[in-house]
């Protein structure tokens, strides 16, 4: 058991930890790149992710091992800077020193996490470290910090340490999330709804490309710098607020690729509307059909999908026991997500794979996922 694993080790190395957290990664069953531009996304929390053992420590240093890495790093709390090519250690450095930065006080602390969560799927490993180290800290140091506070501390981690403009739901997610519930979160007034999941016949499937192409961040960064001058060209405070009339309105303002990302956001985001509706009438054939159409934009509109992606939608497309299937997370590689008939995973993961590994001479790798909790202590 992994929680054994990373208790196991840290007691080798420091004595009893104080105290474990687990904190989970996230899918986003519709809603892809609108929550940057406040609108409406769909994620539930799942039963992968990251597990850390804290305890606080004499020295002067903070100690920090990635456990699944081999890796490990030390550093002292005072003057917090971001690394150069800093991986993980930028994640754990960001979050610290927000939370010094929000004018709690920490003494230097040991670490050990490691987890189940595959790096680089789109499953958001990287918020499920922040939510862990800021959570477990708290808990340590008994800051007094709330949930909505401490998602802010790991989303600024992500922005200033990492580079990384993200929206707040992939912390939000991590953090609230409820088992066998999704929740979706207004990324204006960052409130959420949650409602009850019942899949019926089916389950989540979600399927790894293990790829990551190189352009996935400074890509993401671009398409986030475009709807933001759309929305400033029409007057609004973010595409949340437009319609499709009010874009056409400005077409010949701005170049065609400009015009259909947002125009992608503007039809995203009423798709993710639409999902719930299906959700709650149970309507898994109309679910399914909102997700093919946004992977569809993800694709030709947003531009954000890769060949390998779209070659796992296509082939979910044909199947008749598949209800739904798009890429998932920022874009460029990671997974595709779909709600696939209980009783077809099995044969369906097994030939999926051998076409894959024929096509790309790589593996592909098969999650079987639940929703599951927020980050919680263990």
């Amino acid at each position: 058991m992994i929680k054994e694993h990373i208790a196991s080790s840290f007691e080798a190395r420091f004595g009893q930890p104080h105290l474990m957290v687990f904190s989970p990664g996230r899918l986003n069953i519709i809603g892809e790149h609108t929550d940057y531009n406040e609108g409406f996304v769909f994620p539930a929390a799942i039963d992968k992710g990251i597990y850390a053992a804290f305890g606080k420590c004499d020295s002067e240093l903070c100690k920090v091992i990635a456990l699944d890495m081999n890796e490990s790093y030390e550093f002292t709390l005072d003057n917090i800077t971001p690394l150069e090519n800093g991986d993980w250690r930028n994640y754990v450095l960001g979050v610290t020193k927000g939370i010094l930065d929000a004018g709690k006080k920490i003494t230097p602390f040991n670490l050990v996490f490691g987890g189940d969560i595959p790096e680089g799927a789109g499953l958001s490993s990287s918020a499920a470290l922040e939510n862990a180290v800021v959570f477990g800290l708290n808990e340590l140091f008994d800051l007094g910090l709330t949930k909505e506070e401490m998602i802010f501390i790991s989303q600024k981690a992500e922005h200033s340490f990492v580079g990384v403009k993200c929206g707040i739901m992939d912390q939000f997610a991590s953090m609230f999330g409820q088992k066998n519930t999704a929740l979706l979160l207004d990324c204006r007034s960052i409130s959420a709804k949650s409602f009850d999941i019942d899949l019926q016949e089916y389950q989540i499937l979600l399927i790894n490309t293990n790829v990551k192409h190189s352009l996935s961040e400074s890509a993401y960064n671009k398409r986030r710098a475009v709807c933001e001058k759309v929305a400033a060209i029409l007057g609004i405070q973010a595409l949340r607020d437009a319609d499709i009339p009010l874009l056409e309105s400005i077409a010949e303002q701005i170049p065609d690729e400009e015009y259909q990302m947002a125009r992608y956001v503007i039809e995203e985001n009423k798709r993710t509307q639409k999902a719930v509706i299906a959700v709650q009438a149970n309507d898994i054939a109309e679910l399914g059909q909102l997700m093919y159409r946004s992977h569809h934009g993800l694709q030709h509109q947003y531009k954000v999908s890769c060949e390998e992606l779209d070659f796992l939608v296509d082939r979910a497309k044909l199947n008749p026991d598949i209800a739904g299937s798009r890429m998932m997370g920022g874009g460029f590689g990671g997974c595709t997500i779909n709600m696939i008939k209980k009783d077809a995973v099995t044969n369906y993961a097994e030939k999926t794979a051998a076409a894959y590994l024929e096509k790309f001479e790589r593996n592909c790798s098969v999650y079987e996922v639940s929703l599951s909790q927020g980050t919680h202590l263990i």
